[in-house]
C-alpha cells in the first residue's frame, strides 16, 4: 500500500502543478473574491447540470437557457473562469477513465 500510496500523492502534486490546474485555481480565486458573481456562476451550473441529467430536457429548454445565459457568458470573468473549470474536469475524466481502464473495471 505504501507505494500506491506514494504514487497517488506524486500524482497529486503533479495535478496541482499542472498548467490546466494553475490556470482553473487563479480563475477559482478570482471568482471566489467576488461572492455575487459566484454565487450567479453557482446557479448557472447547477441549472446546466439539471438540464444535463434529467433525460427529459428538450432542445427547446436547452435553447431557453443558452438565451437566458448568453449575456452572463460574455462576461470575460464568467468565460475564463468557466472555460478553465472545464480544461480541468476534462483532465480529472481522462484520469479516472484511465485508471479505470487499466484496472478492466466494469
Amino acid at each position: 500500500m505504501d507505494k500506491i500510496e506514494s504514487s497517488l500523492q506524486q500524482l497529486i502534486d503533479d495535478i496541482l502543478a499542472s498548467e490546466i490546474y494553475r490556470k482553473y485555481d487563479v480563475q477559482r480565486i478570482r471568482v471566489n473574491a467576488m461572492p455575487e458573481l459566484k454565487a450567479q456562476i453557482d446557479e448557472f451550473r447547477r441549472r446546466n447540470l439539471e438540464l444535463q441529467t434529467n433525460e427529459h430536457t428538450t432542445i427547446a429548454e436547452i435553447d431557453g437557457f443558452e438565451r437566458e445565459y448568453a449575456k452572463f457568458r460574455e462576461n470575460p470573468i464568467v468565460d475564463e473562469f468557466l472555460a478553465a473549470e472545464l480544461a480541468f474536469c476534462r483532465l480529472m475524466q481522462e484520469i479516472n477513465l484511465r485508471l479505470t481502464d487499466a484496472m478492466h473495471f466494469e
